[in-house]
């Protein structure tokens, strides 16, 4: 690992510009390159077959751009190809699920947390099962959420259509007793303002976006690879679908002008 390599992450399409977004906030010497699978998202109705092929093809790019570690910045393949990818690939893979629990766990009060998530995250029961390894005591909740992510793709975070979604998904888990909630998907930060007023100030929200960049943090320290402050760098950006799309709706959420030479590059089969 050389630590002028980049940082590689990728997710279903704009959600993991939540992480991408708290990279540069914790390491900004750091270039990152980008895949966002937005030809084939939503990946909540997916098979798991069909998800471990998309992860797994993602990351063979991000490794032969020279990535020196990987973020699954998607809850959804961290739930079901996690395991697939670390055994496979010689780099760092880091998912967003195991360090979203953690800070849960540290945040709940009464033992009682709900997730919100994709279809194929609720149904692999990786947030349960992971709170059951650390705190068997401590209940889980789950909610399938599948029209939150269509709604950020089309840049909707706010307004009637967005509350109603949320609350569809959010009050049970309220009227449950929760009193923390895991954001179980990357894209659901952007829509963190409508879920709190929902959830109403006594339930946490927890965004597994800084826990996870403080996990690669150590990874790259302890490898030697951890970025200078100085030198050139430039964030590289593909998807699968409609770069101008993205670049529109990435605009609106993060503000990042680089995403302007966002570049189609399809890999992927159907």
């Amino acid at each position: 690992m050389q630590p002028v390599q980049p940082v590689g992450v990728f997710d279903s399409g704009v959600g993991g510009l939540t992480v991408a977004l708290e990279i540069s906030r914790q390491l900004p010497a750091e270039t990152i390159v980008y895949y966002g699978d937005t030809a084939h998202v939503p990946y909540g109705s997916r098979t798991v077959e069909e998800l471990i092929f998309f992860a797994d093809t993602i990351t063979r790019f991000l490794v032969e751009q020279g990535a020196k570690a990987i973020v699954d910045a998607c809850n959804t393949t961290s739930a079901v190809a996690l395991p697939y990818l670390k055994q496979k690939y010689n780099v760092p893979i880091i998912g967003v699920i195991e360090p979203g629990v953690k800070e849960a766990l540290k945040a709940t009060r009464n033992g009682r947390i709900g997730v919100i998530a994709t279809e194929a995250t609720i149904a692999s029961r990786a947030h349960e099962k992971a709170v059951q390894a650390h705190a068997a005591d401590v209940q889980v909740f789950g909610r399938a959420c599948p029209k939150l992510v269509p709604l950020v793709e089309a840049g909707k975070v706010s307004g009637p259509e967005v509350e109603g979604a949320v609350r569809e998904y959010v009050e049970p888990l309220v009227n449950a007793g929760i009193d923390t909630l895991i954001l179980g998907c990357t894209h659901y930060p952007f829509l963190a303002p409508v879920i709190q007023e929902v959830t109403g100030p006594g339930v946490i929200l927890v965004d597994p976006a800084a826990a996870t960049v403080r996990e690669l943090k150590e990874v790259l320290a302890s490898a030697g690879g951890l970025r200078g402050a100085h030198g050139s760098k430039a964030h590289s950006f593909y998807v699968s679908g409609d770069p101008q799309t993205f670049y529109m709706v990435g605009m609106q959420l993060v503000g990042w002008p680089e995403l302007k030479g966002t570049r189609k590059l399809y890999l992927l089969g159907e």
